[in-house]
């Protein structure tokens, strides 16, 4: 593969996505590779930059929303940090946004107190963590097995029942989302990009928080930063499909994007020295929203742009991977959220009293014998920062939305926002002001049918690298490309995958960050040691 050719001062550069992998390459490009940002070009279907880094008003009714939160992490998100110490904080323009986040934690710091809580609303000591001997046997089974052994082997074909019965298993699955039946291969990444999180998962005390959510906090900055660098950013502005040259299997090369605006078709014609970057698929892509009384919709038929794209351009070589992997079964993968706007202070004082945790500070609270396995999260407020006086937020999501609720005799998926609050009141055991409570809050749900997909059974060439063999001018980037032992469903993955297409394609003269490996550090791995004998 011969990358070096393309002129980054002559290069005009299209990235396909508003997420933040491409806002992330963009940023990369102009920092590091010398390409003018004139010349870069971000082409995004909706109205709105940053993907599933959201936090927004509601699209509903009054109140705020957000469709889920990605916990950050010291020493695994070298990529996010590098990117971020070098885009200025919007209030205070001084700082990087890498620095107020540092400095917000420091004052916030996470202890959670009530990680787990049981039917009779009473907080289970998760510092007993539950392993017995032949759950440890199977743990480093797990982690000794080659993946290409593993292959598309599920997580419950890897351990006996008493595994997902463990305090253990229950923290562990509701912090990164993992169902029983998703990838052992994923689950094995996990254990080893985050070993370090072993001995303190039952308080998340290695959690990294931002002081808004981060939307406002991670993705506004950098849009700010784009746009005042000069980055053209096209919204309403659909990708349909990719046109390639590949008759030279060495020198395969990306002609034309075909586009479609509200003023109709259109095509981009890639010259010589032109590059493309391309985000495939998406976790949020037709998420639907309700309110008090209504029922998010389930969208099984791939309405917005990003899977039709990458099907049409999975159809044009056997390496750029196969999306049905991960699209083609909504049930195993479908989640549903909520967030609660709360005028009035009743419910947080509530909770704060129950939990013995400052708003911020609690992390995860699983209910663990919910039909619905709800958790939620009291974030720092103000969680947005133009909310009003007196104005709340919490948010949560459950990962059993077929199955009736304990108290609500209905699945979650089929339930308004006013029965999901019902039913959280009751697993926090506070009825005595649930009228109060559903009077003065207003709850926006989301159904998001792929929200875990990237957790899916695969193999490996299920997904495309993110610089493919023999590419010139073209990289695929965000959470469903092949990068060797990362771990997807993390921001990390995706400034990853911008750092590595950036740096290919323009061979620039700078290293990537290298990944994190807690078990080459001796202490690291005595702790995670300890923790399976809790």
């Amino acid at each position: 593969m011969n990358t070096t050719d393309i002129d980054p001062k002559n290069s005009q550069v299209w990235l396909v996505g508003g997420g933040i992998a491409s806002m992330a390459a963009a940023a990369f490009l102009i920092r590091d590779a010398g390409v003018p940002a004139q010349h870069i070009h971000i082409l995004e279907e909706l109205g709105l930059a940053g993907g599933a880094l959201d936090g927004a008003l509601s699209p509903i009714q009054a109140g705020y929303v957000t469709r889920g939160g990605r916990m950050l992490e010291e020493e695994a998100y070298q990529c996010l940090w590098n990117l971020m110490e070098h885009i200025p904080s919007l209030e205070d323009p001084n700082i990087s946004v890498r620095q107020e986040t540092v400095e917000f934690n420091a004052l916030v710091k996470t202890e959670a107190h009530a990680r787990l809580i049981d039917a009779q609303h009473r907080i289970i000591d998760s510092t007993v963590y539950g392993f017995d001997t032949r759950d440890r046997l199977e743990l480093m089974r797990l982690l000794a097995t080659p993946e290409h052994i593993l292959g598309a082997r599920r997580i419950d074909e890897l351990f006996a029942e008493h595994f997902f019965t463990t305090n253990f298993w229950q923290m562990w699955r509701t912090t990164f989302a993992f169902q029983n039946w998703h990838s052992a291969i994923e689950l094995k990444r996990y254990f080893l990009r985050f070993i370090q999180e072993f001995s303190r998962i039952h308080t998340l005390a290695g959690v990294v928080r931002t002081k808004y959510n981060q939307y406002d906090s991670l993705v506004r900055p950098l849009q700010r930063w784009l746009l005042d660098q000069g980055v053209n950013v096209r919204f309403a502005t659909r990708v349909t499909d990719v046109d390639f040259d590949q008759a030279n299997m060495r020198r395969r090369r990306a002609t034309t994007l075909h586009i479609r605006t509200r003023e109709g078709e259109s095509s981009v014609a890639l010259g010589a020295n032109d590059v493309c970057m391309i985000t495939l698929g998406s976790i949020t892509s037709d998420s639907t929203y309700a309110g008090n009384d209504g029922i998010p919709e389930l969208i099984r038929d791939r309405r917005d742009g990003a899977w039709p794209l990458w099907d049409s351009i999975a159809r044009k070589a056997r390496d750029f991977g196969r999306p049905n992997t991960f699209y083609g079964n909504i049930d195993e993968n479908k989640w549903e959220s909520f967030t609660l706007t709360m005028r009035g202070d009743r419910l947080l004082k509530r909770i704060v009293e129950y939990s013995n945790n400052a708003p911020g500070t609690g992390a995860l609270m699983t209910f663990v014998e919910s039909g619905w396995l709800l958790s939620i999260v009291v974030p720092h407020e103000p969680h947005f920062p133009d909310m009003p006086a007196d104005t709340y937020t919490l948010w949560g999501y459950g990962l059993f939305i077929d199955d009736k609720g304990n108290y609500v005799q209905k699945p979650m998926a089929q339930c308004t926002g006013r029965e999901i609050l019902t039913e959280l009141i009751h697993q926090l055991g506070f009825e005595d002001i649930l009228d109060e409570v559903l009077q003065s809050t207003d709850v926006t749900t989301v159904m998001m049918p792929y929200a875990s997909a990237l957790f899916s059974r695969r193999v490996p060439h299920d997904r495309p690298l993110v610089i493919p063999t023999g590419s010139h001018n073209f990289a695929f980037l965000g959470q469903f490309v092949e990068l060797p032992q990362d771990t997807v469903f993390t921001v990390e993955y995706s400034v990853h995958s911008a750092m590595h297409a950036a740096y290919t394609l323009f061979a620039v003269d700078a290293a990537i960050p290298p990944m994190y490996h807690g078990l080459a550090d001796p202490k690291v791995g005595w702790q995670a040691l300890e923790s399976a004998f809790r």
